[in-house]
């Protein structure tokens, strides 16, 4: 490569100074110096720029060592064996920077698949890691629970943890331990312990039980220490995030009694310090989710001193400097829980998910958060591909390790796709804000009925999966004809690459994410063709077009589902397709 060309790193570093023209051999082995005064996962890097060796780093740790080591292999990528003379200081903002991925949500990757998330992350100097679990691991007698949906099981957790420790990410137990768990309260060998099995309210919505654990029982206590005894057994890690969050059942169903003698948030907190103190028995520290303990702050001075409390939100407007300032005040430990805004969403969500991760950091930072955490969750069959995911983690990894610089979207491009045109992140961030003025003016109306964005999922998927929310999406086919003008033009400018132009990054699979940048955009048409007949005056006339659209779209889901997950939930996320009334006699594909 020119030697002139700026260095392209990902996470951008603090500084980064110039010392000379190229000519510096970036292969030898690096000379390793200690300097306590380094900030903690901080290191000096230094290449050439006089006497004393090619490449030397200082740092004050091992991790800061294993990130300027990361740093040198990107040079190293993009430069190849000589490379210009430089000196950079880099260290992290947020000490813990994590990702949760949903794997109980039909998709369940495969080992091959986490052994290179796992290098992917450490790349981009994360350094915690969690599945997120409802019924996906292979919990002992619970086989009817688990079976078919291709679980973890201990000796891959043994395995992936073995990874993880090498790649210096902490490998932390997930386990849903109130509500979300319907896969087994709707089983007879569990039905005994939901809550409900009739209507509850959900954030306005009637849902239909089961869902949550009836906390005044007994047996749900009891059923949930089993699991976690058998589940943290496999991990090196004390956190062990039991979850409990939007348990909005309790009090429709067997707890009305309780609810109405004591109130709702003390019927919720008795059962989650109940976990809390079987956790803390383990010689385990809870995490759990802060939804519901935030609305009543008197329920943070009840918490353990050893929880660790996990403020989510996945929007802009997210108040996370509202939860940060109540939690550093109550003097709890807690992390802040952004999203990768690509689930409900075909094609991601780039301006709210931006959003959404400066205001997280930016909270962080001012209230002295101990962790990030980036949540990438599956609802709905988990149909938003690789690369829409793999973006907004890189953009949260860059923004919690430096929140002064916006993430370099070439950099990503060389060094987690595997693209030297750099073009890819580019223009899947312009794919994600494909229907962003629809979004911005679609959600629910207020009474004054102003507008108000879209929340939890993009126009596309909304229009073809409604939520049941009232929302204002356009009600005539022209919008939706412009849209599809749109994802037709960026078709026409979808990055192409070949083997040859991939340079053994990260990602090497240059026709595998070629595939998936594909699939992504034939989700998007075929959103807004569905949009566009739903909504013509005239009879259904492309319904045919959009039924064979449709089958291709589940032929290519199945293909690139299997390249990266295991086959258990596949079958329920084609559902959703099959479901949809355009599908005609989907299933046979």
């Amino acid at each position: 490569m020119a030697s002139d060309l700026q260095p392209l790193l990902v996470p951008t570093p603090r500084r980064i100074h110039r010392l000379g023209p190229s000519g510096v051999s970036l292969t030898q082995r690096p000379v390793l110096a200690t300097d306590a005064a380094i900030p903690a996962q901080g290191y000096r890097l230094r290449v050439g720029g006089g006497s004393g060796p090619d490449v030397l780093i200082e740092s004050a740790d091992a991790a800061g060592r294993r990130h300027a080591l990361a740093t040198l292999a990107q040079l190293q990528r993009q430069f190849g064996e000589v490379g210009p003379s430089m000196a950079i200081e880099d260290w992290p903002a947020i000490a813990v920077r994590g990702v949760m991925l949903d794997v109980s949500r039909c998709r369940v990757p495969t080992m091959s698949e986490l052994r290179r998330k796992v290098r992917v992350f450490s790349e981009l100097k994360l350094n915690h890691l969690q599945l997120y679990t409802e019924h996906t691991f292979a919990y002992a007698g619970h086989e009817a629970v688990w079976r078919g949906s291709s679980p973890m099981t201990a000796q891959q957790y043994g395995r992936l943890g073995a990874w993880c420790e090498e790649a210096g990410l902490e490998l932390a137990a997930n386990q849903n331990c109130f509500g979300h768990l319907d896969r087994w309260l709707r089983l007879p060998a569990y039905a005994h312990l939901a809550e409900t099995h009739g209507e509850f309210d959900f954030f306005g919505l009637t849902m239909h039980g089961p869902f949550s654990l009836c906390p005044v029982d007994p047996g749900s206590a009891a059923f949930v220490r089993d699991l976690l005894s058998e589940l943290c057994a496999n991990f090196e890690s004390p956190l062990v995030n039991i979850g409990c969050d939007e348990t909005l059942d309790i009090g429709w169903g067997r707890s009305r009694g309780r609810v109405r003698e004591v109130g709702r948030t003390r019927v919720y907190m008795d059962f989650v310090l109940r976990i809390c103190g079987d956790v803390l028995r383990m010689g385990r520290r809870p995490m759990l989710w802060g939804d519901i303990a935030l609305r009543d702050p008197r329920c943070l001075n009840e918490l353990p001193h050893e929880s660790v409390v996990l403020a989510w939100g996945y929007e802009p407007d997210s108040p996370f400097d509202q939860w940060g300032a109540a939690l550093s005040g109550a003097g709890r430990e807690f992390w802040v829980c952004p999203g990768t805004s690509a689930w409900r969403s075909f094609v991601g969500r780039t301006t709210e998910r931006r959003g959404n991760l400066s205001a997280s950091v930016a909270s962080s930072i001012r209230h002295g958060a101990a962790g990030l955490l980036v949540t990438d969750w599956g609802d709905m069959g988990h149909r938003q591909q690789d690369p829409v995911s793999m973006l907004a983690i890189a953009e949260a990894a860059s923004r919690a390790w430096n929140p002064d610089s916006t993430p370099d979207l070439r950099a990503i491009s060389w060094h987690i796709f595997g693209d030297r045109t750099g073009h890819v992140a580019k223009w899947l961030a312009d794919l994600g804000d494909i229907d962003a003025e629809m979004r911005a003016n679609a959600g629910v109306r207020g009474a004054n009925a102003e507008a108000a964005p879209l929340r939890n999922a993009s126009a596309l998927f909304e229009a073809v999966h409604p939520s049941g929310f009232e929302t204002a999406l356009p009600t005539h086919e022209g919008p939706w004809r412009d849209l599809l003008a749109r994802i037709d033009d960026l078709r026409r400018s979808m990055p192409q690459f070949s083997a040859a132009e991939a340079h053994g990054g990260i990602e090497s699979t240059p026709r595998l994410l070629a595939d998936e940048l594909r699939h992504t955009l034939d989700q998007a048409g075929v959103a807004a063709r569905i949009a566009i007949a739903r909504r013509s005056e005239a009879p259904p006339r492309g319904h045919t077009d959009i039924r064979e659209r449709l089958h291709a779209i589940m032929a290519d889901q199945r293909r690139l589902w299997l390249a990266r997950s295991r086959t258990g939930g596949l079958r329920e996320s084609l559902s959703y397709w099959e479901a949809l009334p355009e599908s005609g006699a989907a299933r046979e594909v």
